[in-house]
């Protein structure tokens, strides 16, 4: 007889619950949330389970990886979809969570989610921690140019040369004009470089995976593309089997506007935002260069700006967001590279073949009638 489990996790202990292929209960319990524990409970009154399911959370990854190094057949399920299935019961509490999970590991009602590898898990550990070392460097500077404003000193913009050593020159020149702003001085410049100098090392350690990466160094060909946004594109998505067209990935990221549509009512809103939200900055951020920064010309620099004439620049940012998302999963599922050639415009037309005959043709129009 199949034995299906379900699992609700929390970071302490481990709501169990087993029931058979008819949906009968046989057993319940709670163990720590410790790996070893939980496969023991499984394996003492679910030999051979059919499915585990639990739902995404903090331990997910984590537990999930453990469970299958111990044979279990464990499944991570969206936990934005599972609490609509158990929202029916009256009373909500860990061991009836977990016999709802059960049920739906029984019924197969459940829609599975990738767990990352371990390889993109540390690039995203890696990138996440350049995103938080940048705010905080960007909120002390923020601080810092409001406090001074209380003494009437504007400090002027800076520059990223240097690790920005000129917000640190400006701020000591300011700090000797006052001493409350001297003892600020003393105590945020050692922050200021600290924090500078980390980001700038990991933004090498990025560099250089990008650089020993083939597909990283295949998605900086497309325009707009640098080497933070290829490893971030690369390691949230982590295999491109996941998606069956790769059109399917501006959905997966929040970027295809919301459609609602009821009867003979139907309208299309603000995109969904879902998915990943740092990426989506970033292919943002891509975007926004690929419109007013990068010179050369490409048939999606031209195709974005002519989408800027028609529906003004935030929008076309949007869309190129998702477009450079599907071109860059088409160059990850095909091999190939970004085609950078030079698209057609008035400017750049190219000249005319002579003909390969040999014969002069005659020009188009009527034909000359020679005098008798």
């Amino acid at each position: 007889m199949p034995y299906y489990v379900g699992l609700d996790v929390s970071v302490k202990s481990v709501s169990i619950c087993v029931v058979d292929g008819e949906g009968k209960v046989l057993a319940r319990g709670e163990t720590s949330s410790d790996p070893d524990a939980i496969a023991s409970f499984i394996s003492e009154h679910a030999a051979g389970p059919e499915r585990i399911v639990h739902e995404s959370g903090i331990l997910a990854i984590w537990l999930t990886r453990e469970l299958e190094k111990r044979g279990l057949p464990v499944i991570c399920i969206d936990a934005r979809l599972a609490p609509k299935a158990l929202s029916g019961r009256i009373n909500k509490s860990g061991p009836g969570d977990a016999e709802g999970l059960a049920q739906l590991a029984r019924t197969g009602w459940f829609s599975r989610v990738h767990i990352r590898s371990e390889a993109s898990e540390r690039v995203l550990v890696l990138i996440g921690a350049r995103e938080r070392l940048i705010r905080m460097r960007k909120d002390l500077e923020a601080h810092v140019r409001g406090v001074l404003k209380v003494f009437g000193i504007c400090m002027g913009s800076v520059g990223r040369a240097s690790l920005r050593q000129g917000f640190r020159d400006q701020f000591a020149e300011a700090g000797q004009t006052n001493p409350a702003p001297g003892v600020m001085a003393g105590m945020f410049i050692p922050v200021h470089r600290a924090l500078c100098a980390a980001a700038e090392a990991v933004d090498g350690d990025l560099r250089l995976i990008a650089r020993q990466s083939g597909l990283a160094r295949r998605l900086m060909t497309v325009p707009g593309v640098g080497p933070v946004v290829a490893l971030s594109f690369i390691a949230p998505l982590d295999n491109a089997n996941r998606f069956r067209r790769s059109r399917d990935v501006g959905a997966f990221l929040g970027l295809p506007p919301r459609r609602h549509q009821s009867g003979g009512m139907g309208w299309s809103g603000r995109i969904s935002k879902c998915g990943d939200r740092d990426l989506r900055k970033l292919l943002y951020s891509a975007a926004t260069s690929l419109i007013t920064q990068v010179r050369k010309l490409s048939k999606l620099r031209v195709w974005a700006k002519k989408l800027q004439d028609r529906k003004g620049f935030k929008k076309a940012a949007v869309a190129a967001s998702r477009k450079l998302a599907v071109v860059m999963m088409c160059i990850w599922r095909d091999g190939q590279i970004s085609n950078r050639k030079r698209s057609s415009s008035p400017d750049n037309q190219p000249t005319p073949r002579p003909p390969e005959t040999g014969r002069v043709q005659r020009p188009s129009g009527r034909r000359r009638i020679k005098p008798v």
